[in-house]
């Protein structure tokens, strides 16, 4: 049988002993019950906790699945109790287990969770969750699974685990201290959490205050004197307004225009309800700053579309990082000349229009030659002002998801992209902006690399303690 080794030193009133000798026959020690798909009603009276709810010592409430009491007493479903013991048949982590607080409704669970209640015979429950947790009872878990694809513990597998058993008393002095401990980690991690979360908000609003001329202070009259003060140099600074920028951009793009068709002037953003800008500044569309397409997806099943294709092609997934420097799919060359594809190059900055989660709105910029899918917006734009352009695009995340239009899946389009509104500062202003602004986001990257990494060392305490309990 599976057991712990037994300390030498075991305490009178000790013993070993198996979950189900542990509960006795007046107790419980059953799995859950299997409740299919078409059981469940939205609309039912009973709960059904599901392995989500069941954390690593901590319910964690997060499912939505009901059924009604007529379908629960015709499938004789176990109906939990408030100190009921839950136990996961499988990942992640395998054999966690947490204590049911109960619930407004009636509940019942599914079948891959144990339950486990105490019978005439009394044991603390926070004591056989901890034990279960504990890192020597994990590691027989894990020599106990079954299955290929999906690892589960059946119960007759965690039946064969031996507990080294101390008196109730005991129990509950060894789970007061873990209480105790894990109450201080959990106020320093919730302290955690808050600084993670303060770093966000801290970095929109750099994003924020970098495009309204307020991260930096602007200084038209210093810049134009900037030359003056520099005699070595053989040419002085030159100062260039916000408009005589957006004029010089324009004037470039005019004179460089290579598409099909008379060159259409780009709109201008309407102003009427923006705010007022900074001396030298002033507002642009994306459309005027940049040339703005998008992509396509070519037909799935094409083998010449596919088959040892070699143009990376990017989804609007890849859009959750800052930069996109490698690609999960690839189209080839009969794609890009057959279909509406367009190989966009490194600077090109991408705008997810769609995509799952809060990947609509975000901004990164090639570091490689790509095409892209249609959820997908491409700004081709001038190196001089791509890196204010972005910051100010990234500033804008929140108005672009308000502005996406729908139903279940809002969506923005390329007018929305083109229509964007940019407070577009002096050349040298946008250099000062976003040298101001990775020197502060570095700090804040910093920061949160450190207060993730002691997130970890957290975690890992927790199961110091646990260890420390439940010596191996």
């Amino acid at each position: 049988m599976i057991h712990q080794d037994v300390p030498s030193s075991i305490q009178d009133g000790w013993r070993t002993t198996t979950l189900d000798r542990l509960v006795g026959k007046s107790g419980v020690f059953c799995d859950g019950d299997w409740v299919e798909s078409k059981d469940q009603d939205p609309n039912g009276d009973v709960r059904l906790i599901q392995l989500a709810d069941v954390g690593d010592g901590c319910y964690r409430n997060r499912s939505a699945r009901f059924l009604t009491s007529t379908t629960a007493k015709r499938l004789r479903c176990t109906f939990l109790r408030p100190g009921d013991i839950l136990v996961a048949r499988m990942p992640d982590p395998l054999g966690r287990a947490c204590i049911f607080p109960g619930d407004s409704r009636p509940s019942v669970t599914v079948v891959d969770v144990a339950i486990i209640r105490q019978g005439d015979e009394p044991f603390e429950p926070r004591w056989v969750v901890a034990a279960m947790n504990a890192p020597a009872i994990r590691r027989e878990v894990a020599g106990l699974q079954s299955g290929t694809t999906r690892k589960r513990i059946s119960r007759s597998n965690l039946a064969k685990i031996e507990l080294i058993v101390p008196p109730i008393r005991e129990q509950e002095r060894i789970a007061d201290h873990i209480d105790e401990q894990f109450s201080r980690l959990d106020t320093g991690v919730e302290a955690l959490k808050r600084g993670l979360a303060n770093l966000k908000r801290y970095r929109a609003s750099v994003l924020k205050a970098a495009c309204e001329g307020r991260l930096v202070p602007t200084e038209p009259e210093l810049t134009r004197r900037a030359g003056a003060d520099r005699p070595c140099e053989s040419v002085p600074i030159r100062y260039e307004s916000g408009d005589a920028l957006l004029a010089r951009i324009l004037a470039e793009r005019r004179r460089t225009w290579t598409g099909k068709g008379k060159y259409k002037e780009p709109a201008a953003p309407d102003t009427t309800n923006l705010p007022d800008l900074p001396e030298g500044w002033t507002w642009a569309s994306v459309d005027q700053l940049a040339r703005v397409g998008t992509g396509a997806t070519p037909k799935r099943g094409t083998a010449a579309f596919y088959d040892s294709a070699t143009i990376p092609w990017v989804t609007s997934g890849a859009l959750n990082s800052e930069y996109v420097d490698s690609a999960k799919e690839f189209v080839t060359q009969a794609a890009l000349r057959r279909t509406n594809l367009t190989l966009y190059g490194v600077g090109t900055l991408l705008v997810a229009m769609y995509g799952e989660g809060k990947t609509r709105g975000k901004c990164s910029e090639l570091r490689i030659s790509a095409t892209t899918n249609q959820a997908i917006a491409a700004l081709v734009v001038q190196e001089s002002i791509r890196p204010y352009l972005k910051v100010c695009l990234r500033s804008q995340y929140e108005t672009m998801r308000r502005a996406a239009s729908g139903g279940v899946q809002p969506n923005l389009n390329i007018s929305i992209i083109r229509q964007i509104a940019v407070p577009l500062p002096p050349a040298v202003e946008q250099e000062r902006i976003v040298a101001e602004v990775e020197r502060r986001l570095s700090v804040a990257d910093s920061l949160e690399a450190t207060l993730t990494a002691t997130l970890r060392r957290a975690t890992r305490l927790r199961q110091a303690v646990l260890r420390s309990a439940f010596r191996d």
